[in-house]
């Protein structure tokens, strides 16, 4: 007997209006809002800012390259203000026009104003400008001596005459204080710097650095040559020292900008594109080149 097969079952179906299409949904790409759920070093600032240092149209030029292209922006006391943007984009070298440490190079040329205070900073000697608005750099860099005498070799050159070890005693060890290291090497203050590890030199030379009682502090990428908690550490420190001086850090982590900075402009090819509190650079940028470093789009 030959076997039939069964019969097909006609349905009508109705064409799809237009509404109940379903489109894929596009992955959203990485957007600057992301940060705002990254955890931050601290609360508001405390204080009242007060204006310290004020850029005003400042180009920097080494020969005919242009480095620094028509940027001002305030530097203010109670705020931490990060530099970010890609390598090349000029914001060590704004950093380093701030105590004039960018005229050492003698193809550098500067137009536009930097004011301390009110005055203008080319009316400074260059020493007493770096007493006030003192640097920290890349790498630490300790004096081949011991922890105290690395701090007191900077407040014995600003006595008027030399003290003696014992007299110094206190300072050192406030200082050391100050920049959070006295704990880990009060019992052996004659230890030899150089055999520190990386967080503590760093730290014993922001110590170093905050021994002259400066109005403003430079931080030029302090934390990339160490490890995580060292960093914690260092970035607790930046947050608590902008309560006394103005803080101004170069960084390529914008994590770490967001942790720790109340301001942070950003740079690209000499310019300032964009200059505002942290939330918003990172959470809501106004330029469509912010929100695209910021995302990772580039840099």
């Amino acid at each position: 007997m030959e076997l039939k097969p069964p019969p097909v079952r006609q349905l009508p179906l109705e064409p799809l209006r237009p509404a109940e299409v379903e489109l894929p949904v596009p992955m959203p790409s990485p957007a600057p809002a992301a940060f705002t759920g990254a955890p931050r070093r601290h609360a508001p600032a405390a204080t009242f800012p007060i204006e310290r240092m004020t850029v005003e149209d400042v180009s920097i030029a080494y020969g005919p390259k242009v480095a620094v292209d028509h940027v001002s922006l305030p530097i203010r006391k109670g705020e931490v203000l990060a530099l970010i943007g890609p390598s090349g984009c000029g914001k060590t070298t704004l950093l380093r026009s701030l105590n004039r440490l960018t005229e050492l190079t003698r193809t550098a040329s500067m137009t536009g104003r930097i004011a301390l205070d009110g005055t203008d900073i080319m009316r400074f000697d260059p020493t007493a400008l770096r007493r006030r608005v003192t640097m920290v750099f890349q790498q630490p860099n300790p004096f081949p001596m011991s922890v105290f005498d690395n701090v007191a070799y900077v407040l014995r050159e600003q006595a008027k005459r030399r003290p003696k070890r014992a007299a110094l005693s206190d300072k050192v060890r406030e200082v050391l204080a100050h920049a959070g290291l006295l704990a880990e090497v009060e019992h052996d203050l004659g230890h030899p710097a150089l055999r520190l590890s990386g967080g503590q030199q760093q730290r014993l030379c922001i110590a170093r650095a905050l021994a002259v009682n400066p109005e403003v502090l430079l931080l030029d990428e302090p934390c990339s040559a160490l490890d995580p908690q060292s960093t914690q550490v260092i970035e607790d420190l930046i947050v608590k020292l902008r309560e006394e001086v103005a803080v101004v850090i170069v960084t390529h982590n914008l994590q770490q900008a967001y942790r720790i900075a109340d301001y942070v402009a950003f740079m690209y090819l000499g310019e300032l594109v964009e200059y505002g509190q942290a939330g918003q650079v990172f959470g809501s940028p106004r330029e469509q080149r912010t929100k695209d470093y910021v995302s990772g789009a580039f840099g």
